[in-house]
C-alpha cells in the first residue's frame, strides 16, 4: 500500500510529529514559503546584500527573490541552491531550523590579547579609532578589507563581481590568517561583515581581542555621506530600511565580541578615551 506523499518541512519532525488539527496542505506549505522567505532575507540582510546584488551574483531575478522573501515563491531547488551558492551557505541553510550556527565553540591562542579586532558596520568609527590605537601601543594597524584588495590586486567591487560573495569569503579567510602569522601585535579592522561567516568569526575571535565598535543607524548613515558616498542619498528611506535590517541580524553576532564601543553621540577624544578605559590601557 502507497504511503502518503513526503512533504519537506522546515523543522526537525519525529515520526511521531503531526500536522496541527485543520492545517490543510495550502496551510503547510504557506508556512513552509513564509519561512523559506524569512530565511532568506535573514542571510541576505546579515552579508549586508541588496535584493540587486543577490540578483547579479545568483543569476536569479530581483523580483524572484522578492517573491520569495515575502513568502509567495514556488521556485524550484535550482533556484533555491543558486541563491544558497550566491550567500555562501550550503542549501540546508534555507530549509533547516538553525542551519547556520552563529559561531562555532571557541579556542583561544594564548597571544590573542596581543592582537586587537575592531568589528562593526561602515561609519562606526574603525579607521578612526584604530589608527590612535595603534598609535598609542605602538603597534601596526591594518585594514583586513585594504589587505584583501592588496592580495587580490581587484578592488572589493571587482573582486564580488568577478568571485562573488564566496570567493570573497575564502579570499577574507586567507587574508586573516596570514595577518596573524605574520604580526604578533597588531589593530586590525575587520569588515562588517566578517561576523557573517561563523569560521573566520571564529578564527578572529580565538586570535584577537575584538571589541565592536557600534552607533545608532543614523549615525552609520551620516558618517558614510560625510566621508563622500552620495549612494545612501538617492533612496534614503530604502537605504536606512536596508540598515536597520542588516544592523538587526548581526545584532547577535556582534554582541560576541569582548566588548562594546559605543561611538554614537561621542567625539573622538571622549570615544578613544573610552576605548582605553575598556581594554585597561
Amino acid at each position: 500500500m502507497r504511503g502518503e506523499p513526503m512533504r519537506p518541512t522546515l523543522g526537525h519532525q519525529t515520526e511521531d510529529s503531526a500536522d496541527p488539527p485543520n492545517m490543510t496542505q495550502a496551510d503547510d506549505d504557506a508556512a513552509f514559503l513564509q519561512a523559506l522567505g524569512q530565511r532568506v532575507r535573514l542571510l541576505r540582510a546579515r552579508r549586508g546584500m541588496t535584493r540587486r546584488i543577490l540578483a547579479a551574483q545568483s543569476g536569479v531575478s530581483e523580483r524572484y527573490i522578492s517573491a520569495v522573501e515575502a513568502g509567495t515563491g514556488n521556485g524550484s531547488i535550482l533556484l533555491l541552491r543558486a541563491l544558497a551558492t550566491a550567500l555562501n551557505v550550503r542549501l540546508r541553510a534555507l530549509v533547516e531550523d538553525a542551519a547556520e550556527p552563529l559561531a562555532p565553540p571557541l579556542s583561544r591562542a594564548p597571544d590573542h590579547r596581543n592582537r586587537i579586532a575592531l568589528i562593526g558596520l561602515r561609519g562606526a568609527g574603525k579607521s578612526t579609532i584604530g589608527p590612535l590605537l595603534a598609535e598609542y601601543l605602538r603597534i601596526p594597524f591594518l585594514e583586513l578589507d585594504r589587505e584583501i584588495e592588496k592580495e587580490a590586486g581587484l578592488g572589493l567591487g571587482e573582486i564580488m563581481e568577478l568571485h562573488g560573495q564566496g570567493g570573497f569569503r575564502r579570499l577574507e579567510r586567507g587574508v586573516l590568517d596570514r595577518l596573524v602569522a605574520t604580526h604578533p601585535q597588531a589593530v586590525i579592522a575587520a569588515g562588517g561583515g566578517i561576523v557573517a561567516e561563523a569560521p573566520t568569526f571564529a578564527r578572529l575571535r580565538e586570535t584577537c581581542l575584538t571589541v565592536w565598535v557600534k552607533a545608532a543607524p543614523e549615525a552609520h548613515m551620516q558618517r558614510v555621506i560625510d566621508q563622500g558616498d552620495l549612494r545612501p542619498m538617492r533612496d534614503n528611506r530604502r537605504s536606512m530600511a536596508d540598515l536597520r535590517a542588516i544592523l538587526a541580524s548581526r545584532e547577535a553576532l556582534y554582541a560576541r565580541a569582548d566588548f562594546q564601543l559605543d561611538t554614537t553621540g561621542r567625539d573622538v577624544t571622549t570615544t578613544f578615551a573610552a576605548l582605553l578605559s575598556a581594554l585597561g590601557r
